[in-house]
């Protein structure tokens, strides 16, 4: 087995390690984009856990984030990433300490979006843990959920393009990955409270999040009617309809939903399509 082909293989198995929930959607698609978009899910996975670390002190994080942030605007170096995250092995998880394998897994002619989209995101994750997270105002979190979440939805509907020509809206594909970004922002809302984040702007109430989250998954459901391709229609739909089920049960003071709820919600989806 080639070495590409290894990276491949072992790139799967830590999608289903880091989340079992998007291991689900990337599994409609065909085999190009389960690797393409395997690999941007991986090399974003790989700086969101420096970001959202609980030990690594701030001006580590942010030391870290615009180093890798510079390196995928340049060249991606293993031997010089290897050396940049040695010092904390101790602490990174194998998904970030293997990014240069992730970014080697991605197709050579769609490569550099996905390099670009991560390196945005870096810098963006990089000036937030130096802002502490402080979020003021509905502009504030609007860029904030942009570098974590919307970035994402843009990338996506690039990958979209290059594969079969697919044409997107790019502010409904930044509501696509807020909106879901929202969701789990409500979703760990006592636990990031505890923690001393709220990502709330001031003034603002747990209802006005819901708010917030609703207004983005409408842009998201909105996002999804233009695709026509039915395999990536589904990849896109069900984390919507996951994260509409999950709003929906929050409000109605529940923790989560349970593993039978989510497969039941993949099960419908599955017979919708099959008779559509």
């Amino acid at each position: 087995m080639s070495k590409v082909a290894n990276l491949q293989k072992e790139s799967l198995a830590m999608l289903k390690q880091t989340s079992r929930t998007f291991f689900i959607p990337i599994s409609f698609l065909d085999p190009v984009l389960k690797k393409t978009v395997g690999s941007a899910y991986l090399c974003m996975r790989a700086i969101d856990e420096i970001e959202d670390h609980p030990e690594l002190p701030a001006e580590v994080k942010a030391s870290l984030l615009r180093s890798i942030q510079r390196m995928l605007e340049t060249k991606m170096d293993e031997t010089e990433y290897a050396a940049l995250v040695a010092p904390y092995a101790d602490y990174l998880p194998s998904v970030t300490m293997r990014l240069p394998d992730w970014v080697e897994v991605c197709p050579p002619e769609i490569r550099g979006k996905v390099l670009e989209s991560t390196a945005i995101m870096a810098g963006g994750m990089a000036k937030w843990v130096e802002k502490d997270w402080v979020i003021h105002t509905r502009e504030d979190l609007d860029d904030y959920t942009y570098y974590v979440a919307g970035l994402v939805g843009v990338m996506l509907s690039d990958l979209w393009k290059w594969h079969d020509g697919t044409e997107t809206d790019t502010d409904l594909a930044i509501g696509f990955g807020r909106g879901l970004q929202a969701v789990n922002m409500l979703r760990n809302y006592d636990e990031d409270y505890e923690r001393g984040v709220t990502f709330v702007p001031d003034g603002w109430m747990r209802d006005d999040m819901f708010s917030y989250a609703r207004e983005n998954l409408s842009q998201a459901d909105q996002y999804v009617k233009s695709i026509k391709n039915k395999r990536i229609l589904m990849f896109c739909k069900v984390p919507l309809a996951l994260a509409h089920s999950t709003l929906k049960a929050l409000k109605s003071g529940k923790e989560k939903m349970s593993r039978q709820e989510v497969e039941g919600i993949v099960e419908q989806l599955k017979e919708e399509e099959r008779l559509s």
